[in-house]
């Protein structure tokens, strides 16, 4: 072999071995930038921890619902994303002040009187009827002036937030829906849609959203679509409502 050709034969390979550097480098910003936004959006930076509540099943004593078992499932695997731990506790024992640490609260204000506290302190512009006898308005949503009914197995709302208290605060993530099987729905959206959703809120940006899970009996948690940003209206202050007026 004469030099002319080895010196050609190392030329290519230092080319091969140099893009192929170069590509995994490239890869690897991707990826970090990637991760770093995700763990923004959500407040988990590497080892960090937050918590997950969840409601008690009104049905059966000390049990998570089997639809909010399936949205655990769903936000775990975005804190295993961020490369962050989860701790799983009850509505009814959660006594962390809001802020401390990445909260994700699902449920109902009923079955979850953490729900119920934020609620009351975060989205003041919401009700929601929970009247337990029959009739057309049991379990509707009234946001600012509007009223949103649930249709059983045909039209259920939930309301998916990000919320937070300055810009220190780690943000609270609800999932409040008129069924258990919206709160899986509204957890998949945020695992599918967080990347959208950072981009046009930022990441340390409020915001409430009502979504409308469609024909659940047929289709489960998966036909879900966007009713309306309700941020101002759920986050304003609305006059006292009494049971009759829900």
């Amino acid at each position: 072999m004469d030099d002319d050709l080895l010196t050609l034969l190392i030329a290519v390979a230092t080319t091969a071995v140099a893009a192929l550097v170069l590509g995994w480098m490239v890869r690897s910003y991707f990826y970090d930038r990637a991760l770093r936004r995700l763990q923004d959006f959500f407040g988990l930076p590497d080892n960090s921890e937050c918590v997950l509540v969840v409601s008690r099943d009104t049905t059966a004593d000390g049990s998570v619902a089997r639809n909010d078992v399936f949205a655990l499932l769903e936000l775990s695997a975005v804190v295993k994303n961020c490369r962050a731990k989860a701790q799983i506790i009850s509505g009814e024992s959660a006594q962390q002040s809001f802020g401390e640490r990445t909260e994700f609260c699902i449920g109902g204000p009923v079955a979850n009187r953490r729900m119920a506290a934020h609620l009351y302190s975060l989205l003041p512009g919401v009700a929601v009827n929970t009247d337990t006898d029959p009739g057309p308005d049991r379990g509707a949503f009234v946001i600012g002036s509007e009223r949103y009914r649930l249709e059983n197995g045909s039209v259920e709302h939930v309301l998916l937030a990000r919320l937070t208290a300055g810009q220190e605060g780690r943000p609270v993530f609800l999932a409040c829906g008129q069924r258990s099987i919206t709160q899986q729905a509204a957890a998949r959206y945020l695992a599918k849609h967080h990347t959208r959703l950072a981009r046009k809120y930022g990441s340390g940006g409020n915001f409430c959203l009502l979504l409308k899970v469609v024909n659940s009996q047929a289709y489960g948690p998966d036909v879900v679509e966007l009713v309306k940003d309700v941020t101002k209206a759920a986050t304003t202050p609305q006059p006292k409502l009494t049971a009759k007026d829900l």
